[in-house]
C-alpha cells in the first residue's frame, strides 16, 4: 500500500529565552502552533526574566548558536524564519553568514533592543551590526517606537515623527519595514507599513486598555512568518498578522498571569496544522 506523505508550513524562530512564557522563543512557539504552523527554534541568549521585569542575560556560546542553526536547516527546512533577540555581534554574524546560504528562505526580522519593562537587550556595538547586516538580508523588519530611535538616532513620539523614520530606516538599506505605533501616546495605535516602491500603508487599531501586552511584537514577527510560510504574500500576511495580534490581546487583556505585563492570548482562536500536499 502506498503511503500518503505530506508536509506542515515550517517556521523557525531564532530568538531568546523567556521563562515566564509570553515573549521570546516560548511566545513564538505559541504563535506559531496557533496559527498552524510546524514551530522550530534557535536559542541565542538566556534571559532570566519574569513578567515584572528581566534580571540577568546570559549569552549562549556563538558556536553553539551556529550549530543549533545548521542542525534544523539540515533537517527540518523551513519555509519562513523569523529572528528576534540577538545579543552580541558574533551571534549576529554567525546566523547570518549561514542563512546567506539560504536566499530562497524569507525572513521577518524583530529588532529586540529593549524589553516592556524598559530593560536593554543588546549590546551597542550590535546596533551597527544589524543595520550593516540584518537588514538587507530581511524581507521585513518590525521596529517599535523605542527600537526605531535607537537605530535611526531620532526620537519617535508622533505619527509625523513615524512617517520621517520609516524612510530614514529604508535609506539605510532596509527591503522594507512595518513601523508599529503601540507606544504612541494616543487612542487609535498606528502602524506604518513601507515598501521599496516608496509605498506607504496605514494601519489603524483602536489602543485596548490593557497591561497585557507582553510579547506583542514576538508574536506580531512570528505570525507574519507563518503567513509567509503558508503562501500568503508579504503585504497580505502585514495585514492578517495585525489582526492576529489585535484579536489576541482582546482576548486576554482581562487576564491575570503574573504580577507585571502579561501575555497576549496567543490561543484565543487555534488553527490545527496546515498540510502541505
Amino acid at each position: 500500500m502506498n503511503k500518503k506523505t505530506f508536509s506542515y508550513p515550517s517556521v523557525l524562530t531564532i530568538a531568546g529565552f523567556d521563562g515566564s512564557g509570553g515573549a521570546g522563543i516560548q511566545g513564538d512557539i505559541k504563535t506559531i502552533s496557533a496559527l498552524g504552523c510546524y514551530a522550530t527554534s534557535v536559542l541565542t541568549a538566556l534571559p532570566v526574566q519574569n513578567t515584572c521585569g528581566v534580571r540577568s542575560i546570559h549569552a549562549i556560546p556563538v558556536e553553539v548558536v551556529g550549530a543549533q542553526l545548521q542542525a534544523i536547516l539540515d533537517d527540518i527546512f523551513p519555509d519562513a524564519i523569523k529572528i528576534g533577540m540577538i545579543h552580541t555581534t558574533d551571534v549576529l554574524e554567525a546566523i547570518v553568514n549561514t542563512l546567506l546560504q539560504y536566499p530562497e528562505v524569507p525572513v521577518v526580522f524583530d529588532p529586540v533592543m529593549v524589553s516592556t519593562s524598559g530593560h536593554q537587550l543588546l549590546e551597542d556595538s550590535t546596533v551597527e551590526a544589524i543595520v550593516k547586516k540584518m537588514f538587507p538580508l530581511a524581507a521585513v523588519i518590525t521596529p517599535n517606537l523605542d527600537e526605531t530611535t535607537v537605530l535611526t538616532g531620532m526620537p519617535v513620539h508622533t505619527l509625523d515623527d513615524m512617517r520621517i523614520a520609516g524612510k530614514k530606516l529604508m535609506g539605510m538599506g532596509a527591503r522594507s519595514v512595518l513601523l508599529k505605533g503601540g507606544h504612541l501616546d494616543a487612542t487609535q495605535l498606528t502602524s506604518l507599513y513601507f515598501t521599496n516602491d516608496g509605498k506607504v500603508q496605514e494601519y489603524s487599531f483602536e489602543k485596548i486598555d490593557t497591561q497585557n501586552t507582553r510579547g506583542t511584537g514576538c508574536a506580531l514577527s512570528s505570525a507574519m512568518a507563518c503567513y509567509i510560510a503558508q503562501k500568503k504574500s508579504l503585504a497580505d500576511a502585514v495585514v492578517l498578522a495585525q489582526e492576529y495580534v489585535h484579536q489576541a490581546i482582546l482576548a486576554g487583556k482581562d487576564a491575570r498571569t503574573g504580577k507585571g505585563n502579561g501575555p497576549l492570548n496567543h490561543f484565543f482562536n487555534p488553527q490545527k496544522l496546515f498540510i502541505n500536499p
